[in-house]
């Protein structure tokens, strides 16, 4: 059953676990920067997630981005649209690649959802490729989780300079 292009209602969202899941539990519904919304609700789901140990963060966050494909899929073809602005599980799993292993403190989190937001608008090489390039759900997830590998990278790169 094809939705609409436009936003579900929430109503709809709860009787449809992928479209729940797709739209990061009610938060892609903003009206207003839903993928940012989306990031800081990934933000906060981030906290309870970094108490897991590295190795389970990891694996935890794979499924998710595996997973994601289709939900991100399924809710893109239920809605007709190939990269509905409301689909945020994938700015859920970018983020949480870009904030692996960081401590929790004011400026993990402020440099994380920055970096990662910058990245996911700017879209520099090779992140606009993906995003032009590839349909479907691995599409949607791919352009996010190259975006949080950016941010990963550039926090990297930050820390071996000491810049942070």
């Amino acid at each position: 059953m094809i939705i609409s292009s436009h936003n579900p209602t929430f109503k709809e969202l709860l009787k449809s676990p992928v479209l729940l899941l797709a739209f990061g539990f009610g938060s892609g519904l903003s009206s207003k920067a839903p993928g940012t919304v989306g990031s800081l609700l990934g933000l906060v789901l981030w906290l309870f997630l970094v108490k897991l140990s590295l190795p389970f963060y990891l694996l935890f966050v794979a499924i998710c981005a595996l997973v994601g494909v289709y939900i991100c899929g399924a809710a893109a073809k239920r809605l007709d649209v190939h990269d509905h602005g409301g689909i945020v599980w994938d700015e859920f799993v970018g983020l949480w690649i870009g904030m692996a292993g960081l401590p929790v403190s004011w400026a993990s989190l402020l440099l994380g959802f920055v970096l990662f937001r910058l990245f996911d608008i700017w879209k520099p090489w090779p992140i606009r490729w993906i995003d032009k390039n590839i349909s479907g759900g691995l599409g949607i997830m791919l352009d996010d989780i190259a975006a949080g590998v950016a941010t990963a990278g550039s926090i990297a790169l930050l820390n071996l300079f000491r810049w942070i």
